[in-house]
């Protein structure tokens, strides 16, 4: 399974999400700090769901990484957050 495909899965089994997008943007940083050959490094990712009603954007961001969990999160280099409701 791919970096893109286990992000996804974890945030659909987490947050239940009306929108979800995960790119992979890591073609756009060759030759930057982080850069993997063959990509998977780099991502953006742009999310909507109920479950992030009333929380803080600290709280919103501290539970997507709680959801993708320590070694996925080990394995991104750049990770930009768009989190709403």
């Amino acid at each position: 399974m791919s970096v893109t495909e286990e992000i996804r899965t974890a945030l659909e089994k987490a947050f239940s999400p009306s929108e979800l997008e995960v790119v992979d943007d890591s073609e756009r940083h060759r030759g930057h700090a982080g850069y993997q050959e063959g990509g998977e490094s780099h991502f953006n990712v742009r999310i909507r769901s109920g479950a992030f009603a009333g929380q803080s954007r600290i709280a919103r961001h501290r539970a997507v990484h709680a959801a993708l969990g320590p070694d996925l999160v080990g394995r991104i280099h750049a990770l930009s957050l768009d989190i709403g409701e």
